[in-house]
């Protein structure tokens, strides 16, 4: 008998840890599959509805990028950081919006930028100026086409943001498409400060980076505020003293972000 309950006991703490997984296994499901493809280059993403959807009205629509290290083709990897957000129940009651999250494929890069590795090991990123999309911007541009070709996308909020390399990203999307963003958010991310006027004064943005980011020097972010502001622009920049590279944490749990976003419009 007690080594039958020693199994119990065993099978019934493995469940209670094995929760947190099935839980978050099961919200995410909530984002539907799809994929845009053009010719033999398919893009992935995760789609997620608003409660109660109707074909016959018009939602907001926001595209999340996200980072390196989530490339690939399992169209899952994506959602790793800010579904969370997107998912609230009270975001989804007063913010219902279609969240789309593409998946950049694993050997590709969101944005125009050359990496090297310095002799310290670091890496270094230099940030094109103009230039053609390459392969998974140019799947990018297509998917956000697709989307704003739907009956029921409100033209006047589509929203754009991401992280690290999502959020630089999300700085060459609006140099690529600078009328069709109602505002974006870009934490972490970088651009060549050459392209910023072409994207200055035609999008609100927030910016968000770490002071003491190991990956993507906080002057990437930096030196796109400046250029910003010198283009006329007035973005909002926030700032975290102590995080790392992870300062989408912080991001996507700042309250004011869904309210700051859906008070901007075409």
């Amino acid at each position: 008998m007690a080594i039958h309950k020693l199994k119990i006991v065993a099978m019934l703490g493995i469940l209670y840890l094995a929760l947190p997984f099935l839980a978050q296994a099961q919200t995410l499901s909530a984002f539907d599959r799809g994929s845009f493809i053009i010719k033999t280059d398919t893009l992935p993403y995760r789609i997620l509805f608003p409660k109660n959807f109707n074909p016959a009205q018009k939602y907001p629509l926001i595209i999340v990028l996200h980072g390196a290290g989530e490339r690939g083709n399992d169209n899952e990897a994506q959602l790793k950081y800010g579904p969370k957000l997107f998912l609230n129940d009270t975001i989804r009651q007063n913010y219902p919006a279609i969240v789309v999250f593409p998946q950049c494929p694993k050997d590709d890069y969101w944005a125009n930028v050359k990496i090297s590795q310095s002799l310290t090991g670091k890496r270094v990123f230099n940030f094109q100026e103009g230039g053609k999309p390459n392969c998974a911007m140019t799947l990018l541009l297509g998917m956000v086409d697709q989307m704003l070709d739907k009956p029921f996308i409100s033209k006047k909020q589509v929203y754009i943001g991401g992280l690290s390399m999502g959020g630089m990203g999300t700085l060459e999307m609006l140099r690529r498409k600078p009328n069709t963003f109602a505002a974006a958010f870009a934490i972490c991310g970088g651009d060549n400060t050459n392209n910023v006027p072409k994207y200055a004064r035609k999008t609100p943005l927030w910016i968000f980076h770490g002071l003491k980011d190991s990956v993507v020097p906080f002057d990437h972010s930096q030196v796109v505020v400046d250029a910003l502001k010198a283009a006329g622009a007035d973005p909002k920049f926030t700032i975290y003293p102590n995080d790392d590279h992870n300062s989408w944490d912080d991001a996507f749990a700042e309250p004011q972000l869904m309210p700051w976003l859906f008070s901007h419009s075409k």
